[in-house]
């Protein structure tokens, strides 16, 4: 089911902001209220949806994972639920992060623009990452998933959680066909399903795993 954002509305402007300049500067503002508007007003159930998906697949509880695009860190919020111990988080907002940082849930935070690799992290760092709500019109380019999968180990299981309008879109789709045609993923899952709850936006979550033989 399509989804049209309320005209002025924050989630309006986030799907029309275009370039990272007006990202950042859109999500410097939102700071304050992202929690609030997203888990107040709205009912933003991506974050434990992406969280019990990767618990199917990562029992250990200590594995690190990095929480891509991790915002005021409602994901990693979601993740430190399901019992994980060990989760670094990136995102483009020095504002997002210092919220994040509130949170206590985080080993490590950086400032990252993934659409301009490399990231400040080593080769096969991570064990599994997520990245919930990162994939869209306006934020993170698809191509950023090699970046992704350079940073996890072999065989890590990579979550994502995208708004269905994105999806339906094509371009994550076709990216993640690609990768998976060449051999550098194995696809897991994919479920359609609430994305923002009560705002009636769905959205996938989706896991696939980085093949073993691969390493960028």
């Amino acid at each position: 089911m399509s989804y049209k954002a309320e005209e002025g509305s924050f989630l309006k402007r986030a799907h029309d902001t275009r370039n990272t300049a007006e990202t950042r500067a859109f999500y410097t503002d939102w700071a304050e209220t992202y929690d609030t508007d997203l888990t107040g007003e709205h009912d933003y159930v991506q974050p434990r949806r992406c969280a019990e998906m990767l618990s199917r697949y990562v029992p250990d509880r200590g594995t690190g994972i990095l929480d891509v695009g991790c915002g005021t860190g409602l994901s990693g919020d979601a993740l430190a639920e399901a019992g994980y111990r060990t989760v670094d988080g990136c995102d483009l907002t020095p504002g997002m992060l210092a919220k994040a940082r509130e949170t206590g849930v985080y080993r490590r935070l950086f400032e990252a623009d993934l659409n301009v690799p490399p990231l400040d992290a080593a080769d096969g760092a991570y064990g599994a990452a997520v990245a919930v709500g990162v994939f869209s019109f306006s934020l993170i380019h698809p191509d950023a998933l090699d970046e992704i999968l350079r940073l996890l180990a072999p065989g890590a299981p990579l979550i994502v959680g995208v708004n269905a309008n994105f999806y339906e879109e094509g371009t994550l789709a076709r990216k993640l066909e690609a990768l998976g045609a060449a051999g550098r993923i194995e696809r897991l899952t994919e479920e359609h399903g609430d994305h923002i709850g009560t705002a009636g936006m769905t959205g996938w979550a989706i896991a696939v795993r980085k093949a073993s033989a691969i390493s960028a």
